[in-house]
């Protein structure tokens, strides 16, 4: 069996099955994907973290497919009805939708319309009839004319339904029906009576029809969701003619009477049966089609978002804008630590900007503040204009920080347990200042789906959404590698191999004896055993150690290895990781063994090159046009600069100053076409756009990147 599912695998992925069959192995055998992708590499051949993580969700679906016929078998078996053709058809089908059609005439029955004409001993009548070769048909049915049965028109229709039923399990009928939906289906949607109001926000949708096969995933999610609120009702529907047509030629072979039961039994099971069945599962095809889209988008914004530049360790005040209830200020310290706190009212309707300025610059200069995060939700602009005209003693970088999901992790668990003698709005603000300076620690505290960067993520599989978006934290955490001696328990949680009770010991281990000195005193953590260790410890960082490879990706398990390399060439480790020319001299080709290859060598040495490095960006500040402030100060024509917020299979938004943020629909995101945003455009991108129109009743913005 399990070659079998390496083999389906293999076919399915156009992966080389010895590849699957390594990493599959390696998956079995407890190892995470950023493990696997970063450390196994001549196991996998070089397989990158997607492509582990499709084997990884292949393999598991087969999995469940193969349990599934497990139960089907069994429960065809306890029916006497298992035999050895049906065995094999079963055996070597691995498509769920052909295994539940060899399943559906041996499900067990509920209580339908040809079951209680079957109760009433119909079923020959019904087999005389699909032979269509009887004569005086109607005196063939008066025969079955007793008990509940009145008189032959009811038993004839009794037949009829069990003709329906048994069109509706006929696997080529299936198929047959099946194949009209996928070439021909069109989904509509019409507004429920008495809806139009309320449901205004769905008027493109109010009388919409479209082939299936080219709605968009964010049209049909919208469709769906219009549905669910009760505005819109929504079908999908084949060639119906098409479809009867060739369901007639498949079973009705005649012109007599018995062949116009047989067709109007047709009719009816395609009309009745076949039609909703298939249309409900083309429905959750197609939306699972449409949430495996919208998750890719949502999972790619998210990395882009938790791999944002950070400023690095500076003491930063942090800003979290208001009007009536003031700005909150908070002072933290290089690490993050809160110092101090306190409220201005620079803004109406207190207005009190002079001891805004005062208290503001006082701050600056007793905690030697190196920069300013404003939250960029209510009065941002505005603060940030304020704070602009403050003249600091020094030069004073300004950043407007993503509020999203701030207001989440302020009520949250875990901001109460960081800051318990603190209320929301103090909270609300450290994690300003803390996204700013390492975004990606910061945001792992806040459930993914409430950062802002999706589309219809209320919509979608949550199961799926959270399982890719977790996969995308993991994935992000591991690029970066954590700092053992400063992290928190929510970022080491996502090292590979860790998980929320060894982050948390590791925590306690730390507090309880100092700063760790070298990865393998991670050994004595409560319940770190010799596996956690080999999956975490390439991914936590020490700085400043016993040991210069423990602050990079070198894994321990290859120190021996750059130990030896180090005495060849008659110098420390140190030695060699300081010197460029000492690491040119090395011959890597005879340092490859068994489980050693070019591709761990080569990371080795791109590590020692730049032991420790973050593969983030650098940060940069954007300042936005200070002319424009609201959307009634948008004109036709502006090329303004701005900051992609989120990105959607349509489009992008962009942040260009003002509270609503403005659209560049995917025709005007250049001048040739484009498939996909996310190939031209990243979250937390500056950008240069054109202002095309405004609605500000609507208070929409139209923008364009076309020739910019």
């Amino acid at each position: 069996m399990t070659s079998l599912l390496h083999s389906l695998i293999s076919n399915r992925l156009s992966i080389p099955a010895g590849q699957v069959e390594r990493t599959v192995g390696l998956l079995d055998g407890g190892a995470t994907i950023p493990f696997i992708s970063r450390y196994r590499k001549e196991m996998t051949g070089g397989l990158d973290e997607v492509q582990i993580g499709d084997i990884k969700d292949c393999y598991e679906k087969l999995r469940e497919l193969a349990k599934r016929k497990e139960t089907i078998l069994a429960t065809i078996a306890e029916e006497g009805k298992l035999t050895a053709e049906l065995k094999k058809r079963i055996d070597d089908s691995w498509d769920g939708a052909e295994l539940e059609d060899l399943y559906l005439p041996y499900r067990p029955r509920r209580l339908t319309r040809a079951e209680t004409a079957r109760r009433k001993g119909l079923e020959p009548l019904a087999q005389i009839i699909m032979r269509q070769d009887a004569h005086d048909l109607r005196a063939q049915a008066q025969r079955f004319v007793a008990g509940e049965i009145k008189d032959a028109d009811e038993a004839l229709q009794g037949a009829r339904d069990i003709i329906a039923e048994q069109v509706s399990e006929d696997e080529n009928a299936r198929r047959t029906v099946r194949s009209a939906f996928a070439r021909t289906a069109v989904i509509t949607s019409k507004v429920v009576k008495g809806k139009n109001e309320e449901g205004d926000k769905y008027r493109d949708y109010f009388d919409f029809s479209e082939p299936l096969s080219r709605c968009s995933s964010h049209r049909l999610l919208a469709l769906r969701r219009g549905e669910a609120e009760g505005i819109l009702r929504v079908n999908i529907t084949p060639d119906t003619e098409g479809c009867l047509e060739r369901l007639r030629r498949r079973f009705v072979k005649g012109r007599n009477e018995s062949s116009g039961h047989v067709s109007e039994a047709v009719d009816d099971a395609f009309k009745r049966l076949l039609k909703p069945s298939v249309e409900t599962e083309f429905a959750n095809l197609s939306k699972a089609r449409a949430d495996t889209e919208a998750i890719r988008v949502f999972a790619q914004n998210l990395r882009q978002l938790l791999l944002a530049p950070p400023l690095g360790q500076r003491r930063v005040l942090a800003i979290d804008p208001g009007y009536r209830t003031g700005c909150k200020l908070v002072c933290l310290d290089a690490q993050g630590n809160l110092l101090h706190n306190e409220t201005v009212y620079p803004h109406p309707p207190r207005g009190q900007a002079a001891k805004a300025v005062a208290k503001i610059s006082h701050l600056v200069s007793t905690y030697a503040i190196e920069a300013i995060a404003i939250g960029n939700g209510t009065a941002g602009r505005e603060t940030e204009q304020f704070i602009a005209g403050i003249r600091f003693d020094r030069k004073i970088n300004i950043f407007a920080v993503s509020e999203n999901g701030a207001s989440i992790y302020s009520a949250s668990k875990t901001a109460r347990e960081e800051f318990p003698d603190y209320d929301v709005t103090v909270r609300g603000a450290v994690s300003i200042g803390r996204r700013l300076t390492d975004p990606l620690a910061e945001l792992v505290k806040i459930d993914p789906k409430s950062i802002g960067v999706g589309q219809y993520q209320h919509d979608v599989d949550q199961t799926l959404l959270k399982k890719s978006l977790d996969r995308t934290v993991e994935s992000c955490v591991n690029l970066v590698g954590v700092n053992v001696n400063t992290a928190s328990r929510y970022l080491l949680t996502y090292v590979s191999g860790l998980g929320q009770a060894l982050a948390q010991n590791i925590v306690d281990y730390r507090t309880e004896h100092g700063p760790f000195r070298n990865r393998r005193e991670l050994m004595h953590v409560p319940r770190m055993g010799t596996r956690a260790f080999e999956q975490s410890a390439g991914f936590l960082r020490i700085e400043g150690g016993d040991n210069a490879l423990d602050n990079s990706a070198v894994h321990p398990e290859r120190y021996p290895l750059v130990q030896h390399m180090a005495r060849d060439l008659n110098c420390t480790v140190e030695a060699l990781i300081a010197n460029k020319d000492l690491k040119k001299k090395l011959r890597l080709e005879s340092y490859t063994s068994a489980d050693t290859g070019m591709p761990t060598l080569l990371d080795i040495m791109a590590e020692l090159d730049k032991p420790g490095r973050d593969p983030r960006q650098s940060i940069h500040v954007l300042a936005f046009d200070p002319s424009v402030k609201t959307v009634e100060d948008l004109r036709p024509g502006q090329i303004l600069p701005g900051i992609v917020t989120n990105i959607t299979n349509f489009g992008c938004f962009v942040d260009i100053g003002i509270k609503e943020n403005g659209l560049v629909h995917i025709s005007e995101m250049a001048d040739r076409y484009v498939a996909d945003p996310t190939r031209l455009v990243a979250v937390h991108q500056h950008v240069t756009v054109k202002v095309l129109s405004t609605d500000t009743a609507r208070r929409r913005v139209q923008l364009t990147m076309k020739g910019l």
